[in-house]
């Protein structure tokens, strides 16, 4: 007896995107839950609250070079007497500034009350006790100070919620006063590879097996994007037993399927998620690689189907899985990760899929130059270890000249 069949639906990557991007849409309002992080391991985190300045930053006008605070107005009309010296993190004591004076001041030193413009050390004269402009040099009111409050207010929202934390937010919320941080919980996402081909990395296989790799590039891309990665055992190209690993795997966030999903007589995966209930929103993807993608929901979690050759599995959850998952995670901005760079040698291909092709970005300082790197299809693991993105060539395109501005998907 016949097995029911998903129903066929087949979108262009445009298409495919949009949808998922429906998706976390409609997720976006989902409370996720929130735990208190040390600042020190917060990086890599999505921020559950905002952090706010404690205070105006910076809390006074603050001098951005070594020089002497004066009247700009004085200094270009003749010499000023020195006044006093003042170092980052010494308050000033002496009341407003006299006329005529100027203060020796340090980089990160409070500017006193009265000055109006840091001069540079090189922009200046110094004899004995007077200071003077230089020949040819100027200086404007306003200069070399960066005012009270003018990068942020007291009570003002520095890191909105919703940001993955790196260095910069870390650095910022240290200086807001945050020694903790409240971030989302990382969502659980459940990995399951299957195939009677597969066996594990650290057994020796038989002639017709190979290993398990897609587990852990899976795991590691979902880490990336902010998950907990559960890698479950193989499943053989069994019905029954695939149903079991499925239903087991639903107590997660996410799950994300590897192999069965092509049209093979023993690709059972598609027929095990329909008996759990599942909704399919699309089954295939006109991309390459990747085309047998499938993208649904269960009852409990969404699930994506990835197809078993190596760099589909990548490509497509850099595509598909990663924007969900952050999305999940309570990220705000979850969308794939492209870059743009000119293409350093002509690229030909039969035009009809969307193509991602694996690739070389080469960083310059007058621009990025992106070389295809050949591969032998998408089961070339040695070509994936040696590309840091993969090109993008559009459905329409046969071909892309040289010194075109192409995008790149980076992983």
């Amino acid at each position: 007896m016949d097995m029911p069949a998903a129903p066929s639906i087949v979108l262009g990557y445009p298409e495919a995107a949009a949808l998922v991007q429906s998706h976390i849409g409609s997720h976006a309002s989902t409370p996720r839950p929130v735990e208190s992080v040390p600042l020190q391991e917060a990086s890599g985190r999505v921020l559950a609250t905002p952090v706010t300045a404690d205070r105006d930053q910076p809390p006074f006008p603050r001098s951005t070079r070594d020089g002497f605070a004066c009247r700009a107005a004085e200094l270009r009309a003749g010499s000023l007497q020195i006044a006093g010296l003042l170092r980052a993190g010494q308050p000033w004591s002496g009341g407003g500034l006299p006329a005529g004076r100027a203060i020796e001041i340090m980089t990160g030193a409070a500017v006193p009350p009265g000055a109006d413009c840091v001069v540079m050390l090189e922009h200046v004269a110094v004899s004995q006790d007077q200071v003077s402009l230089a020949q040819g040099k100027t200086i404007s009111s306003g200069e070399n100070i960066v005012p009270a409050g003018s990068e942020a207010s007291t009570g003002d929202v520095v890191i909105p919620s919703g940001v993955r934390l790196g260095p910069s937010h870390i650095a910022a919320a240290a200086a807001c006063g945050n020694s903790t941080l409240q971030v989302f919980s990382r969502p659980r996402v459940a990995i399951l590879a299957t195939g009677d081909e597969l066996v594990e990395p650290s057994v020796t296989p038989l002639p017709h097996q190979i290993r398990n790799s897609n587990s852990f590039s899976l795991a590691a891309q979902v880490a990336a994007a902010g998950g907990a990665p559960e890698i479950l055992p193989v499943v053989p190209d069994d019905p029954a037993l695939t149903q079991d690993a499925i239903t087991r795997a639903s107590q997660s966030d996410l799950i994300l399927l590897t192999g069965g999903v092509s049209m093979g007589k023993f690709d059972f995966v598609e027929q095990a998620l329909l008996a759990l209930g599942a909704e399919f929103f699309f089954t295939g993807v006109r991309i390459q690689p990747g085309k047998p993608t499938v993208f649904g929901k269960l009852p409990g979690p969404f699930f994506f189907g990835l197809p078993g050759n190596p760099i589909s599995t990548m490509v497509t959850c850099a595509l598909f899985a990663a924007p969900l998952l952050r999305a999940i995670g309570g990220e705000a901005d979850a969308a794939p990760c492209f870059c743009q760079a000119s293409l350093a040698e002509e690229v030909a291909v039969q035009p009809g899929l969307t193509r991602f092709l694996p690739a070389c970005l080469e960083p310059g300082f007058t621009g990025t130059r992106i070389r295809r790197i050949p591969w032998q299809g998408s089961g070339d693991l040695a070509a994936a270890a040696r590309a840091n993105a993969f090109l993008v060539v559009p459905e329409s395109a046969d071909r892309l000249a040289p010194g075109e501005i192409v995008s790149a998907l980076l992983l």
